[in-house]
């Protein structure tokens, strides 16, 4: 791993460390940031040893770093529309290592088939952008609104490019707006990506779920599993030991 010193930052970036200080993560001070969302998603995916795992926008290349530093993950491709985010995952990735499983592409996903035969992957993992083009404030900053609002793609197009890169009976594996949990599970399935298991995330026992982390699999069977609740915070408002041991890096 490199040195602080070795780290070229823009004067709109901050380097910041995570996970003990095993990660280090360059983002923009005010422009798109990856959330626990990011972390969650990359820490539960089901990834076995030797699997090839893609990340449909990638952003900063959180996803694919986590990922490849606590599974047997064979090759982790990033995919980000965002020449900015794009340029900025390649850096985190060289920051931290290792950066022969690790490979960021700058491109549009509808694009994706001129550089992967279909079924080239054994997962897909993705956090989709979860509001719709005509609904709520869209963010001025452009990277924020691309990343939460279907700007550049609507859910059942970016489903439908996961099913062709996934191979048969690979899954796929996202989080996704509890408001929006059953246009998600309707989409999946006209996909022909069953789901298999749903769990709902929640910031305290008592509060509504916010979020939902949804795994499904390719030409699947017609059986899902709800899985017990995901709480962020305890009565304290401090970490629950669930999220306490999604922040530990295997030693």
């Amino acid at each position: 791993m490199n040195t602080d010193s070795a780290v070229s930052l823009l004067p709109d970036e901050t380097l910041d460390a995570m996970f003990e200080g095993k990660l280090r993560v360059i983002q923009k001070k005010s422009g798109y940031r990856f959330s626990l969302d990011a972390v969650l998603l990359a820490r539960l995916a089901p990834i076995c040893p030797r699997d090839r795992v893609i990340d449909l926008g990638t952003g900063c290349g959180i996803i694919p770093l986590i990922i490849a530093h606590t599974s047997e993950a064979a090759e982790i491709i990033g995919v980000e529309i965002q020449e900015e985010l794009a340029d900025m995952a390649r850096r985190n990735v060289a920051i931290n290592g290792p950066t022969e499983r690790i490979t960021i592409f700058h491109e549009d996903l509808q694009n994706l088939s001129a550089h992967f035969p279909l079924g080239s992957f054994d997962c897909v993992v993705t956090n989709p952008p979860f509001r719709k083009l005509d609904t709520g404030r869209v963010n001025p900053r452009n990277q924020r609104a691309i990343a939460r609002h279907e700007v550049m793609i609507s859910l059942g197009r970016f489903l439908r490019v996961a099913f062709s890169l996934l191979r048969p009976s690979g899954k796929i594996f996202l989080i996704y707006s509890a408001a929006r949990l059953v246009d998600l599970l309707c989409e999946m399935r006209g996909c022909k990506l069953e789901p298999k298991t749903i769990q709902f995330v929640h910031a305290q026992r008592e509060d509504i779920g916010k979020m939902v982390l949804v795994e499904g699999m390719r030409e699947g069977g017609v059986e899902a599993k709800i899985k017990e609740p995901l709480i962020i915070y305890d009565s304290e408002g401090k970490y629950t030991e669930a999220i306490k041991l999604i922040y530990s890096f295997p030693r």
